[in-house]
């Protein structure tokens, strides 16, 4: 639980934690796409020195990860519980963790800096972001499929949340829920991504289809991610009950205000809710 200290009572606009949401996922779009410019773009030393394709994924999934891990353990991430994605937001106001208004700003605020990253990489990279082998790292079914597509990204996503909320219910390991959430982030970028580009996330997939002008696999990154982290989320639930979902913060574990439990503020959750 976070040992923020009082500082009145919780407001019920959180604008910098709306904020913080945005600019969480937009850095993360911006080191997906300058890192898929470096180990993908034909052009690239690094494209060129690793012909291997699994292992260029592996290093993208590396590089992902330890991203991941950066901005949950960022003070932002740690102030506004670091989701960086609509369907773990959705899942947490499920859950009862999420004020339904809070979840509605998170997740515009999301979409939002999902695009917004992808634009900034445009400035910084150019030409080489559009080029077919980049493609503004957008993620779209593999040769199997938008089926198979659709059950990978069902099945990740669902993995993802039964790890999230059963390190996250315990003491022992809830601190380390960053470390679990980018190690499977590195490990479906290397293995799963053949399947489906790896997404798990309707804004990150949004923020490259924004910019790439083709929608039309877009229901499979919206609907998958959402209905494989509430079944898992329905699943946690019915074997250990409610209560072992503590917070909506992938890090709880730190002194920043919680708007989503309430500690650092006068009232408390239920109160304020």
């Amino acid at each position: 639980m976070s040992t923020g200290a009082t500082a009145g009572p919780r407001p019920r606009w959180a604008w910098a934690e709306y904020g913080m949401e945005g600019a969480l996922l937009g850095l993360f779009m911006v080191s997906a796409c300058v890192v898929t410019v470096a180990l993908e773009h034909p052009a690239s030393p690094l494209y060129i020195a690793l012909p291997d394709p699994l292992l260029r994924r592996a290093l993208i999934g590396l590089a992902m990860g330890l991203t991941a891990v950066g901005l949950i353990l960022s003070p932002w991430g740690q102030q506004s519980g670091a989701h960086m994605n609509p369907a773990v937001t959705l899942t947490f106001w499920r859950l009862g963790r999420v004020r339904a208004h809070d979840a509605l700003c998170f997740i515009a605020a999301q979409a939002l800096g999902a695009i917004g990253g992808v634009a900034v990489s445009r400035l910084l990279l150019g030409a080489a972001l559009a080029h077919p082998s980049v493609n503004y790292a957008v993620t779209l079914p593999g040769a199997r499929g938008m089926s198979v597509a659709f059950l990978a990204e069902f099945s990740i996503s669902a993995l993802l949340m039964l790890v999230v909320l059963a390190v996250g219910a315990s003491t022992r390991w809830a601190p380390r829920t960053p470390f679990f959430a980018g190690s499977l982030v590195a490990l479906y970028i290397t293995f799963e991504a053949p399947l489906s580009g790896m997404s798990m996330n309707p804004a990150r997939s949004l923020g490259s289809m924004f910019w790439v002008g083709d929608f039309s696999s877009f229901w499979i990154y919206l609907l998958a991610p959402s209905l494989g982290m509430l079944t898992a989320a329905g699943l946690f639930t019915a074997a250990r009950g409610l209560a072992a979902v503590h917070c909506a913060k992938l890090h709880d574990d730190n002194a920043k205000r919680c708007i989503h439990c309430g500690a650092g503020f006068k009232s408390s959750w239920e109160e304020a809710a």
